[in-house]
């Protein structure tokens, strides 16, 4: 079996050959990332079997055992999210070998893109705390760079504002991290579990509880933590926004968020109701405020904060239907929500604007943009028998037989409402009369056309097949969840 290091050693070893080649050698650095991208979404395929088998993988890095050495491990969870991630940044890889001509020092680009990627696997894969939290600042710090990519003032100052929010989230981890450590003594997150277990809650373990759940929550964007996202994920580049949206808050917020309370510190019936609550808030205030927006960009990144809410409402509920849920909309939102933004992208670079009130018409200047675009949008309004539509209505169906009517019942009007934006969406840009100005627009290179049609079909194969195929994946990450880590 291929060691579970390579999922970090692969993206930094290719960083570090495009940032020598890719100045002298012309195509080397998009050539490299998309092989590189291509090669760890092929790993991350290939543990599905001995994870099915083992449920649990570890790696003792020069094959020192923990506290004295360095674990990674590998589990039902692990297995879903490194799929999601290497899944979204191999396609995000072969929409840019074409959209990122557009800029200057192509190969800066690929070799920061590369050091998140390495970053988004590492924080997957550690088994220690303290790693991950390196891991996570490796991601984060390229993030704030490529968020400002561009170079214009409106990224630089969206990057900047990001930073801010994205360091204090830092410190209040570290601070956790710190003060965890000096409760129990060890950063391994299984000695963790264990030595918590042994202990009673008190003061200090709610003040370390509010300081991981204040830190994940503004790397995951949950209201009230989410006023760096609108302008991070509308300023950025097409490819950057949807790698950020896509996978990156899942990754270091909600990922790292939920591995820590459900396997670590423990989830109690408080924590569950406060995410349950804040995932409803964050599910209709950043759909409500989404059907505000012209900006297509910025209408997606007030989207992304009413999904995270559907995705945080679920693990709120807490049971093993609403785990499943949550986790399969973890998939579906990375896939349909990547594939808006890369349409968004084709659409700003024909058409040089993301006003909706300038646009109308396309879907015969772009029909695979429109096609595509539809598909994405029907998949996040729910709309049967696309992805979307199961994993929202897991969620709700858990809900209820828990109980919570009312919250069921917001969940379902909050997908109304999600369906009103997308189709004013569709009907501002794609559909009525072609204005003079876009007469000549075209569609976009074959790369990029490729990427958005690989990501609808996605959609749809993930909608009509999740039972065989993507099920026994997702419950795998249920029991992960569900049980607790082991050495």
């Amino acid at each position: 079996m291929i060691p579970l290091i390579f999922f970090t050693v692969i993206p930094l070893f290719t960083a570090f050959l495009v940032s020598l080649l890719g100045k002298h050698v012309k195509r080397s650095s998009e050539i490299s990332a998309s092989i590189a991208t291509f090669i760890l979404l092929l790993l991350s395929l290939s543990f599905i079997k001995p994870i099915a088998v083992n449920k649990l993988i570890i790696y003792k890095i020069n094959g020192w055992p923990a506290p004295l050495g360095i674990l990674l491990s590998a589990d039902g969870l692990t297995l879903l999210m490194l799929i999601t991630v290497n899944l979204i940044a191999f396609l995000v890889t072969l929409y840019s070998t074409s959209y990122i001509r557009q800029y200057t020092d192509e190969w800066k680009f690929y070799s920061l893109y590369l050091f998140m990627l390495a970053g988004l696997n590492g924080v997957i894969i550690s088994a220690d705390i303290f790693n991950l939290y390196v891991f996570l600042e490796i991601a984060s710090i390229s993030g704030y760079i490529l968020v400002a990519y561009g170079g214009q003032a409106e990224g630089l100052e969206a990057a900047f504002k990001y930073a801010i929010m994205g360091s204090l989230a830092s410190l209040f981890i570290l601070l956790g991290i710190g003060m965890l450590y000096s409760y129990v003594s060890t950063l391994n997150m299984a000695d963790i579990a264990t030595a918590l277990s042994m202990k009673p809650r008190g003061l200090l373990t709610g003040f370390i509880s509010v300081l991981f759940f204040a830190g994940f929550g503004l790397k995951a964007a949950l209201i009230p933590f989410h006023a760096w996202l609108p302008d991070a994920h509308s300023s950025a580049p097409s490819p950057v926004s949807a790698t950020l949206s896509g996978i990156v808050i899942k990754t270091i917020g909600v990922y790292a968020l939920i591995r820590v309370f459900f396997n670590i510190i423990g989830v109690t019936s408080n924590l569950l109701l406060v995410l349950m609550v804040l995932g409803i808030v964050s599910m209709v205030i950043g759909a409500i405020l989404a059907l505000a927006q012209n900006d297509i960009k910025r209408m997606f990144a007030y989207s992304s904060i009413s999904q995270i809410g559907y995705i945080i409402f679920a693990f709120g509920v807490g049971t093993p239907l609403a785990l499943l849920g949550g986790l399969f909309h973890i998939f579906n939102h990375a896939c349909f929500k990547s594939l808006l933004f890369l349409n968004a992208g084709s659409i700003e670079r024909a058409c040089g604007t993301r006003d909706l009130r300038k646009l109308g018409g396309l879907n015969s200047k772009l029909p695979v943009t429109g096609i595509t675009s539809l598909i994405g949008s029907m998949s996040i309004s729910g709309i049967p028998p696309l992805a979307g539509f199961w994993s929202k209505l897991l969620i709700i169906i858990a809900s209820v037989n828990a109980g919570y009517f009312a919250f069921a019942f917001i969940a379902a009007l909050t997908s109304i409402i999600t369906l009103v934006y997308y189709l004013k969406f569709q009907t501002f840009a794609f559909t009525g009369n072609l204005s003079e100005t876009l007469e000549d627009v075209k569609e976009p290179a074959f790369s990029m056309k490729l990427a958005m049609v690989i990501l609808s079909l996605i959609c749809i194969l993930a909608g009509v097949f999740f039972i065989p195929v993507l099920k026994p994946i997702l419950q795998m990450g249920v029991e992960a969840l569900a049980g607790s880590w082991a050495r």
